[in-house]
């Protein structure tokens, strides 16, 4: 199984998680202020761990270029989105918004095929309706709740699409330091939503309460948005935004396992839909004659065939290492992802 496909499933586990440990730890707090919590609690403890990875403050090293993606990303995805949201969930019935929230992997989807000219084929369309279409079942109201009224939804719709124009801006500069990237939106985001629920008279919870929200987010926001970059290097936006769709389901059987929660039939539906979904992914082989054009950037690499440059300082031979490196033309075949180096026309 390909690492990128391993780092999708991790991070769909750790977010799909978040809501049943906020659950276990007896969690009370005003919906606004608790996804500000989480997503500070994301932002600043990645900084910390960023920091003492790097012995100090270290520029993020992105190029010129890759900065307005990064910005647009953080406006789109830790403002406008949560913020969207939050709202939407005061004017929508709780299973409507769960119902919706699956637009988010169908629209990056969407985005990524049209937009970005990320290539698909049959497979992959199929495997992804199956893993919506099990989220949708997992999700799919039980009693009668309907919307208080339609604004509620158009917003909750709103949040999916920043989202996807969000996860597609990130896979731009997802070769750079994926730390920096996850602490800069969940920075973003928590101040935003802490300042809006703060504004609107929410009280900060008490501080035993307030470490556990900001540890539950550092995992199910912050490690798990840093292993989602790391898949959206390795497999482009639609796929790894379709295995991050299985979150849902990945919570519900930590929500068995932990909580004791009953497993229903509309359950076993979607963990069936969502397997098939999955497996068919998997299951791909994409390989064609193509053409690389000259590339510079700089992440974490072996010297592979795609990797085959001489350095400007003294190297000690360690491999994977992580540097500025230029890429030069080469033209070959083999089976590939839409990776960070792989995002040519079809």
């Amino acid at each position: 199984m390909n690492v990128s496909v391993l780092y999708a499933l991790a991070a769909a586990a750790l977010f799909g998680a978040s809501t049943p440990l906020a659950k276990l730890l007896g969690v009370d707090t005003p919906p606004i202020l608790l996804a500000g919590l989480l997503y500070l609690g994301s932002g600043l403890g990645l900084a910390v761990v960023r920091f003492a990875r790097d012995h100090g403050w270290k520029r993020p090293g992105l190029a010129a270029g890759e900065w307005p993606w990064l910005m647009g990303a953080i406006v789109f995805g830790g403002v406008l989105a949560p913020v969207a949201l939050m709202y939407g969930l005061t004017r929508t019935a709780g299973a409507t918004a769960s119902l919706m929230l699956n637009l988010e992997s169908v629209l990056t989807a969407v985005l990524a095929w049209v937009v970005f000219k990320e290539n698909a084929d049959r497979r992959i369309v199929i495997g992804m309706i199956a893993i919506v279409l099990g989220g949708l079942v997992l999700s799919w109201p039980q009693g009668t709740a309907t919307a208080h009224d339609w604004t509620g939804p158009l917003a909750v719709a709103f949040a999916c699409f920043c989202w996807a124009i969000d996860n597609n801006l990130t896979r731009k500069v997802s070769a750079s330091d994926a730390l920096f990237i996850a602490g800069s939106k969940g920075l973003a985001a928590g101040v935003v939503n802490c300042c809006l629920a703060l504004a609107i008279g929410s009280q900060l919870p008490a501080v035993a309460t307030l470490g556990s929200i900001m540890v539950v987010g550092l995992l199910g926001y912050g490690v798990s948005l840093v292993l989602f970059v790391l898949a959206l290097r390795g497999l482009g936006s639609a796929r790894t935004g379709a295995y991050f769709s299985t979150a849902p389901f990945l919570g519900a059987v930590i929500s068995i396992l932990i909580l004791g929660e009953s497993v229903s039939l509309m359950f076993l539906l979607a963990a069936a839909l969502m397997a098939i979904g999955v497996w068919i992914h998997l299951m791909e082989h994409h390989a064609h004659e193509h053409q690389h054009d000259p590339l510079t950037h700089g992440h974490r690499h072996t010297h592979d065939e795609h990797h085959q440059h001489v350095h400007n300082f003294e190297w000690d031979g360690t491999e994977p290492h992580s540097h500025a490196h230029e890429h030069a033309p080469i033209q070959h075949s083999h089976a590939h992802f839409p990776d960070v180096h792989h995002r040519h026309r079809h």
